[in-house]
């Protein structure tokens, strides 16, 4: 994985949990849950 491949999935993963708490969507632990199955899958890759 590149840095910038990392920083891009970094924004994208806080600026989803940004809008979620602002906008009250109510999905931050599916979100988190969501994220551990993605590190996950991206350690297979390793």
């Amino acid at each position: 994985m590149t840095d910038r491949l990392a920083l891009i999935l970094a924004l994208a993963i806080a600026g989803l949990l940004a809008a979620d708490l602002m906008l009250d969507w109510g999905g931050t632990l599916f979100v988190l849950r969501r994220l551990d199955a993605l590190i996950e899958w991206l350690a297979f890759w390793r």
